[in-house]
């Protein structure tokens, strides 16, 4: 069956499970772990041959062409390695446990190891990952008809069919099942010590809108105007005309990062103290040492805490991103913020450099603040809810652009140090990242240039704006450092 290109949506469901079922349910879980591994394993295995290929060898050394991705394909062709290869190849293996994995399924742990290889192959991935037991947290099927399908308010599976918690006052899920299903996953999650399952419904069209219950008005409808984004590692400034805002990315973390790092120290102590001969005089692991780690209950006790938490923080790190990005759709739809390359700012720098008195600097940069605010994750949620909208985020060119350089007043590039938080512009102080925005806004349409223009015209309400801004913040609790407020 061909794929569907309609817009699609996610609604998530508990499963109302008994005891018998829930060990139905790992028993698949694992024998799916099982076939996805021994899908990658073959994966791997065909291309460590492929490698080794005379014809290959040659055709990987020549330049970029239609005439090399052909040769290429065609080899790739030859050696199995393909995802049709992969649904072949499962086939058999699934023959014997075919009372718990159907076709469907089995097809699509298969299409799972063939994309988790294909990334590797395109250099998107330095290696794969083999899943470890309980690793394996989903599966999913293919069509709503057969396999892993949602009926008369049941989960279906071979013989399996599981009540779904629908709550008698969820609008929303009531709203948002009236849509075909397209086709269903199962997950299944830690909480608080506790396996739970729910079912994920990917339902056709769009998500329904919420509106207010006393009033019946539409929630965070889609406002009209420019709006410019300067995103950082930690803060996102946002200008439009009808706000100016310099905010903290997930806030609800920060008391969570201070628990999480505690939980990593009392783990280190309980590693070393467990297995002292895997340790080095000055505190550095043995890398000659091939004995297995000793693991006490305390450790895995404060390892299932540090899981559960970093669970919570991943959760609340989505729901602020959800709210943020609700309340910026009421401010304009034509959204421009700059490119950035996230992944370059989490590595640890190369180079090494000496400062003024002649000290090192750091290495590290911005692992762990990006790890923490997620503000990737951020625009993904943005543009996926603009996208419902039939609007899309516009990435402006931010080489040729540079918001953090130039001034509109005098039309010239300055470059200025990251520590310089606040510019003087026409004779007024403006704090770097809302001055940005508020460029960054007045973008042309080709996404590759700042009108000049509507800087000027904008200007001296974008002050008012800001000037209400930076006092609301000199009075906030939740600041950060790079604010320089």
């Amino acid at each position: 069956m061909a794929k569907s290109n309609t817009k699609s949506y996610v609604l998530t469901l508990p499963l109302k499970t008994e005891r018998w079922q829930e060990h139905v349910l790992e028993k698949r879980f694992e024998i799916a772990r099982k076939l996805y591994n021994a899908c990658l394993r073959e994966c791997l295995k065909r291309y460590k041959k492929l490698q080794h290929d005379r014809e290959y060898k040659q055709g990987i050394q020549q330049p970029t062409s239609k005439e090399k991705n052909k040769i290429l394909t065609e080899l790739y062709r030859s050696y199995g390695i393909s995802e049709y290869a992969m649904h072949d190849f499962i086939k058999p293996m699934r023959s014997p446990f075919k009372k718990h994995i159907d076709s469907n399924t089995a097809q699509k742990i298969a299409t799972r190891a063939w994309l988790a290889f294909e990334k590797l192959v395109c250099g998107d991935a330095k290696q794969v990952y083999f899943k470890k037991h309980n690793e394996m947290n989903s599966v999913e099927g293919k069509s709503n008809d057969t396999g892993i399908r949602f009926k008369d308010g049941h989960l279906l599976w071979n013989g399996l069919s599981i009540p779904v918690i629908i709550r008698k006052n969820d609008i929303y899920a009531s709203i948002a099942l009236q849509d075909r299903v397209k086709y269903c996953r199962i997950l299944r999650k830690r909480i608080r010590g506790k396996i739970k399952y729910y079912i994920q419904l990917v339902l056709e069209g769009i998500p329904p809108k919420k509106a207010n219950k006393e009033t019946g008005e539409i929630k965070h409808p889609l406002g009209q105007g420019d709006v410019g984004i300067d995103i950082g590692t930690q803060t996102i400034a946002v200008c439009s005309s009808r706000d100016v805002k310099l905010l903290v990315l997930a806030p609800s973390v920060e008391n969570m990062e201070k628990q999480k790092r505690l939980l990593l120290r009392k783990l280190d102590r309980q590693r070393r103290a467990n297995n002292p001969h895997k340790y080095n005089e000055d505190g550095t692991i043995k890398k000659d040492n091939k004995e297995k780690w000793m693991w006490s209950k305390n450790y895995i006790k404060t390892r299932n805490e540090l899981v559960e938490l970093q669970r919570k923080m991943a959760d609340k790190r989505k729901q602020d991103h959800h709210r943020l990005a609700n309340w910026m759709l009421t401010l304009g739809d034509c959204f421009k913020v700059e490119t950035m390359n996230f992944k370059a700012l989490q590595k640890r720098a190369k180079e090494t450099k000496v400062d003024v008195n002649g000290k090192c600097k750091k290495k590290k940069r911005f692992g762990k603040s990006i790890a923490n605010r997620a503000p990737s994750l951020f625009l993904s949620i943005l543009n996926q809810k603009l996208q419902y909208e039939n609007r899309t985020l516009h990435f402006i060119d931010t080489m040729r652009v540079k918001a953090s350089q130039y001034d509109h007043q005098n039309d010239e590039y300055n470059k200025k140090t990251l520590s310089q938080r606040w510019h003087k512009i026409d004779g007024r102080k403006v704090q770097r990242d809302l001055y940005s925005a508020f460029l960054i806004m007045n973008v042309r349409d080709n996404l590759k240039e700042i009108d000049r223009q509507k800087c000027l015209e904008r200007w001296s309400h974008f002050i008012c704006l800001h000037d209400k801004e930076i006092e609301c913040l000199k009075s906030a609790n939740q600041l950060v450092g790079s604010m320089g407020v």
